[in-house]
C-alpha cells in the first residue's frame, strides 16, 4: 500500500485528478481516543503516515491540533509518522497534500516522500485577492497599505509563497504579480465576500496556467487571510509525471539516525539533519606535512 498522506481537516482534501491517486486521512480526529485508533489503522494499512498541519504563525486551533498529532505519536511511541508543518496558505496546503498523493502512487521510498515536501512547496504560488488588509499578519505590509486598505472598494493581490508580494488593484502602473515561469493548474477558492473576478480574468490568462478549476474554500482561509473579503488561489504542478521527474532527479541520501532515504539536508521522519561527509584525513594535513 502507498505510504499514507493526512492533512488536519476534511476541507483540505481535494478531489483526486485520476483513479490511480489514493484518498487523504483527516487527523488528528475529534477525540484522542479515535486520533489514537485511526493513526494505529493507518499505520497498520500503508506502514507510514505523512501528516501535514500549518507551520509558523499558527493560531491557538492549529497548536492545539499539532499538540494534538505529537501525542498521538508519543503515546504509539512509532517512528512511522512523519509530522511535517508547512509555511503555505491553507489552499496551498491542501494543493501540496495533492500532489504527495500523486506521489504515493509511485516508487518513492517514505523517506523520500516525505523530504519532498519542501522542495515541492517551493514550486506552489499560493496568494489571494483581498478587499482589505487591514488585519493581514502572514505576510509583511506597510504602512501605506494599511491606509489604503480604509479607502472604500480597495482591492489588493497578495502572493504568500514562494515570495511575499502586495499589489494594489485597478491603479494605474499597477506592478504585475510575480508568476510561475513553468507550466501550472490554477486552483480558485471564493470567499463568502468575494471581491473580484480578477483571479480568472486577469490573472489566469498572466500566468498561461494550463487549466483552471474552482474548489470550496477551506474553513482556515479567512483566519489566515484575515478577512471574507478574498479569492484564495493556488498555482502547482500537477502532471504527476512532472512531479515525478522533479524529485527524482534530486540525490539520495541515506539518514544516519533512521535509516530511511532522504532528499535534501533533513529526514522527514526523525527530523535528523544530513550528516556531513567526514574530511579526509590525507587533505587535512598542511602542505609539505610527511
Amino acid at each position: 500500500m502507498p505510504t499514507a498522506i493526512a492533512v488536519t481537516s476534511s476541507d483540505l482534501v481535494l478531489p483526486p485528478h485520476d483513479r490511480q491517486t489514493p484518498p487523504a486521512a483527516v487527523q488528528p480526529q475529534e477525540t484522542l481516543e479515535s486520533s489514537l485508533l485511526g493513526m494505529h489503522a493507518l499505520i497498520e494499512q500503508h506502514g507510514y503516515v505523512i501528516a501535514l498541519h500549518q507551520a509558523s504563525g499558527a493560531t491557538p486551533e492549529e497548536l492545539a491540533v499539532t499538540r494534538r498529532l505529537q501525542t498521538v505519536r508519543s503515546v504509539l511511541e512509532s517512528d512511522r509518522i512523519a509530522l511535517l508543518g508547512v509555511d503555505l496558505p491553507p489552499l496551498g496546503l491542501a494543493l501540496l497534500a495533492q500532489q504527495l498523493r500523486q506521489l504515493s502512487a509511485c516508487d518513492f521510498s517514505p523517506g523520500v516522500l516525505a523530504s519532498s515536501v519542501r522542495l515541492l512547496a517551493h514550486y506552489i504560488y499560493a496568494g489571494a485577492v483581498l478587499g482589505t488588509v487591514a488585519k493581514l499578519d502572514r505576510i509583511p505590509v506597510t504602512l501605506k497599505a494599511h491606509a489604503k486598505s480604509w479607502v472604500p472598494g480597495a482591492q489588493f493581490a497578495v502572493l504568500a509563497t514562494p515570495r511575499p508580494q502586495l499589489v494594489r488593484l485597478n491603479v494605474a502602473g499597477q506592478e504585475p504579480l510575480s508568476g510561475p515561469e513553468f507550466g501550472t493548474r490554477l486552483l480558485v477558492a471564493q470567499g463568502p465576500q468575494p471581491p473580484s473576478d480578477w483571479v480568472t480574468a486577469t490573472l489566469a490568462p498572466a500566468w498561461k496556467v494550463q487549466g483552471a478549476a474552482t474548489v470550496p474554500l477551506p474553513a482556515g482561509s479567512v483566519r489566515w487571510w484575515g478577512t471574507g473579503k478574498l479569492v484564495e488561489f493556488a498555482a502547482g504542478l500537477c502532471d504527476v509525471s512532472v512531479l515525478y521527474q522533479l524529485v527524482s532527479s534530486v540525490r539520495r541520501e541515506t539518514c544516519h539516525w533512521c535509516g530511511l532515504e532522504l532528499i535534501g539536508d533533513r529526514c522527514g521522519f526523525c527530523a535528523a539533519p544530513l550528516r556531513e561527509p567526514e574530511a579526509d584525513p590525507a587533505r587535512a594535513l598542511p602542505r609539505g606535512a610527511p
